[in-house]
């Protein structure tokens, strides 16, 4: 039986780039693996003729040929897959997919077109500090963040010109060197390229040959309403440079919010103390307490309130983050004691005390339990 030809096992054209044969192999070799496809018999096979199909396409000179002559040019183990050019799926086209597809969640990276190991940025922390005002209402806010970006001039790659670079002339571009001792052969990280497989021979002016440069930069970040201490807002890709092609970390920007000076707040409710007169406690009354945004309302004070009586205020509170519903502004009144009484004043509380006998209900109540209780202590 004839075999597929290698482009229409990949899905791709005889003109494909070499990111778009990469891709369509991804796509296919998720699509074919094995074990997704327990159910199938031929999975296994069909999984094998992609891998084959990629490993030749992704070599320049195995390619050529292939163009050139067909499969022709790899019978007799031409092509390095054995008999019939069959490939192991532990080869090293799966192991490229596999590093691709996993390599940022094992801590590797993965690997760009010239085989280094490409690796993610690291993420930053930005703390912003805004007011309760401004967490009531939200805001954009432009923050200034010193990062590593990509270097202008040679587009992140460390060489001047761009140029590409070249093969590590210690490890021939492997990464790690191989050394005897005694019966053993000991692998380590190339001491020249630390591992990177690869060197640059002309560095860079600009940027010394790192491929990043310190710059500052200017950021808009949208707060939104309701945040609260400790709220974090992700800005993707505005994080370090990554090394090698590798992508861009994230910043995180951390909120704190101030204190207020008037209210209190506890999630998405506030809690505001109210002193009120002796008098307008006794006899009942009306007082003007704020809102949080800036407004004024009118509460109604029950006669004879006493220290710590909580009233409510239904949705005058802060915002839900995200949600269309707000908390509630709770008002805990102080009745507070006159001080800097006149003579006047003074006999008229005195005279006020001759008159009030069941004014002081708690008063009595409590008194009355000490009697009790010293007639207890004395029998």
């Amino acid at each position: 039986m004839a075999k597929a030809d290698y482009y229409d096992l990949l899905g791709v054209s005889k003109g494909a780039s070499e990111q778009e044969l990469k891709k369509a192999y991804r796509k296919k070799a998720m699509e074919l693996h094995p074990d997704r496809n327990k159910d199938d018999p031929s999975a296994e096979a069909k999984f094998k003729d992609v891998n084959e199909a990629y490993e030749v396409l992704k070599d320049g000179d195995k390619k050529a040929a292939y163009d050139r002559y067909g499969h022709a040019a790899f019978e007799g183990g031409m092509g390095g897959g054995g008999q019939g050019g069959g490939f192991s799926p532990g080869g090293s086209a799966f192991s490229d997919v596999f590093d691709d597809l996993f390599g940022d969640f094992m801590g590797g990276g993965r690997r760009d077109g010239g085989g280094q190991r490409a690796t993610r940025g690291s993420d930053l922390r930005y703390n912003l500090t805004i007011t309760l005002e401004e967490a009531f209402t939200g805001k954009q806010q432009n923050v200034s963040v010193n990062s590593s970006v990509a270097c202008d001039t040679c587009e992140g790659s460390g060489a001047e010109g761009g140029a590409e670079p070249s093969n590590c002339p210690t490890c021939s571009g492997m990464g790690k060197v191989r050394a005897q001792q005694g019966f053993f052969t000991v692998e380590r990280t190339c001491p020249t390229c630390s591992g990177r497989g690869q060197i640059i021979t002309n560095p860079c002016n600009a940027c010394s040959g790192s491929g990043h440069q310190q710059r500052e930069r200017s950021l808009g970040v949208n707060i939104p309403a309701g945040v609260e201490t400790g709220t974090r807002i992700r800005l993707t890709g505005e994080g370090e440079a990554g090394m090698r092609g590798g992508p861009t970390g994230d910043l995180y920007i951390f909120i704190e919010v101030e204190d207020h000076e008037i209210f209190e707040r506890e999630g998405p409710n506030l809690f505001c103390r109210v002193p009120v007169s002796m008098t307008t406690a006794a006899l009942g009354g009306e007082i003007e307490v704020p809102t949080i945004d800036g407004g004024k309302s009118r509460v109604k004070v029950p006669a004879g309130s006493q220290t710590a009586k909580q009233m409510r205020l239904k949705a005058k509170g802060m915002p839900a983050l995200r949600s269309n519903t707000s908390g509630d502004l709770f008002l805990e009144l102080a009745v507070e004691t006159p001080v800097n009484l006149s003579s006047q004043q003074k006999e008229l509380l005195k005279e006020f005390e001759k008159l009030g006998e069941n004014n002081s209900p708690e008063s009595s109540n409590f008194f009355g339990k000490v009697k009790t209780f010293w007639d207890g202590m004395k029998s």
